[in-house]
């Protein structure tokens, strides 16, 4: 089914729920330069901020909001996690999103699927290491995308830094004619990296959650002060214990295009500081990207 968003402005925006009736618009734009925003919905600034990149850059721009069941390996995070369609719609219809995907689960998977996907040390690191199964079904619903919509560039956050690498390598080895993109973390007032999930979060929550981004720069500006890493990190996790009620999961330094943890920054190399955990029964991560 195929819908017009038509408030007071002079263009539309088309709502598709099928594969089979997005190829078929599709193929009108076949030689126009076409960007796609996968999401999960309950759009913020981060999201928007994807959307205007791509709108910058192409001839038409493809929004998918679907909450992906196979890269949860929690149930309960599956069902508690934020879905406020009406609202991402007015959000991706007033920014001038051309196209938006909207498909059902039911279309996305018609059987339990059979095929995997193994990162090799990119998934046992980090996330993967503390959600299994959860690149698996990231891969194989954005391959699902990608095969469906044939997007010329596609637009994802830093905040999923690991998700990125993921994407990337995916691209690479499907050999996808596609331009990957990363954009910037768009972060609140105070710090916090803008998350779906932080809809979750009392008012409270999201004042103290500011001390993650805080450990995050306390890691680097110690680490280019010539502190070892173990001095660092355990600065910061001194840090965190000191200004936030926050289950730590992990707090790594790692080569910023490898991911792997490493025992020494060298100069004119990049690095990422990774972050992960609970506050309360939210779970949130964020990173920071540096040169040594």
């Amino acid at each position: 089914m195929i819908y017009c968003e038509k408030p007071i402005y002079c263009w539309a925006m088309v709502i598709i729920e099928t594969a089979k009736e997005l190829i078929e618009y599709l193929k009108i734009y076949r030689n126009k330069e076409l960007g796609f925003v996968p999401t999960m919905g309950a759009l913020h600034n981060g999201h928007l901020s994807l959307i205007d990149a791509s709108l910058q850059a192409n001839e038409i721009t493809v929004c998918s909001i679907f909450v992906n069941p196979t890269q949860f390996n929690d149930t309960s995070d599956f069902d508690k996690y934020p879905r406020n369609f009406d609202k991402d719609i007015a959000l991706l219809a007033e920014r001038g999103c051309d196209v938006l995907f909207l498909p059902t689960l039911e279309s996305m998977y018609q059987r339990e699927s059979l095929l995997s996907f193994s990162f090799g040390a990119l998934e046992c690191v980090m996330e993967g290491a503390h959600r299994a199964g959860h690149f698996n079904g990231v891969a194989l619903i954005v391959s699902k995308l990608f095969n469906i919509i044939k997007p010329s560039r596609v637009y994802f956050g830093q905040k999923d830094l690991q998700q990125c690498a993921i994407i990337q390598s995916l691209i690479k080895d499907l050999s996808y004619d596609i331009e990957f993109n990363m954009c910037p973390i768009i972060r609140e007032g105070n710090g916090l990296a803008m998350s779906s999930r932080n809809q979750r979060l009392s008012e409270s929550e999201k004042e103290e959650a500011k001390a993650l981004f805080a450990s995050l720069e306390l890691t680097k500006t110690n680490l280019l002060s010539g502190k070892s890493i173990k001095e660092a990190v355990d600065l910061s996790k001194e840090y965190l214990k000191n200004n936030i009620s926050f289950e730590l999961e992990y707090l790594e330094v790692a080569n910023a295009e490898t991911l792997q943890e490493i025992d020494s920054i060298e100069q004119g190399q990049e690095y990422a500081i990774c972050i992960a955990g609970f506050l309360g029964r939210v779970r949130l991560i964020d990173n920071i990207v540096f040169v040594g």
